[in-house]
């Protein structure tokens, strides 16, 4: 996978999730059905590419005990972010409108520790590493000193609201966009030496 490619479309795939999330609950209720499955979707591919630019962000940093631990912290934390999607992805399959829905999250949520690791702390970890990684880069003045601002930004503006998410992309996007740019001239000089 392309590194660059995965910082530029980990944000457009959490902006395309809180756009449709946004376009989901026009009618007053979300999910579910297309929308619902398309937003998750997208956020599931982001969690994907969230793993490469993990792995980058960590040999950036030089495979070093703090960005090593850092690294597992995030691997942990998109597993468990998936597994609520996925979890969210099945519950939308199985009800047959929006009502039928809360019953079916009421038992997933009902085994023990499936609350706490899918739904509270597990995906915390996620932002705690995502966060830490970019404080670990700026320290390092490999990128600039407002992008873990912009990082922080990107996950504390959905909890102040959801419909904000997009705006969280965003600065997400903005964020990352160093980068990407870094991503693309360490491939140009890559190619240039092996040309």
């Amino acid at each position: 996978m392309n590194t660059r490619a995965a910082f530029v479309a980990a944000p457009l795939l959490v902006l395309s999730y809180g756009v449709i999330r946004i376009v989901d609950g026009l009618d007053g209720s979300r999910g579910p059905g297309l929308a619902w499955t398309a937003g998750h979707l997208a956020f599931l591919a982001a969690l994907a590419l969230f793993i490469v630019i993990f792995r980058e962000m960590w040999q950036m940093l030089g495979r070093n005990r703090i960005a090593t631990t850092s690294l597992v912290v995030g691997l942990v934390g998109i597993a468990c972010a998936a597994a609520q999607f996925v979890i969210d992805i099945v519950v939308g399959f199985m009800a047959a409108d929006h009502d039928a829905m809360s019953p079916l999250f009421d038992q997933v949520q009902a085994v023990p520790g499936v609350s706490l690791a899918v739904y509270a702390a597990g995906p915390l970890l996620f932002y705690v590493a995502q966060l830490a990684l970019v404080v670990q880069l700026a320290a390092r003045r490999q990128v600039k000193l407002w992008t873990p601002v912009l990082v922080m930004l990107d996950f504390a503006i959905p909890i102040l609201e959801k419909d904000l998410i997009p705006l969280g992309a965003v600065c997400m996007l903005v964020s990352f966009w160093p980068l990407a740019r870094r991503q693309a001239t360490a491939g140009a000089r890559h190619v240039l030496v092996h040309a």
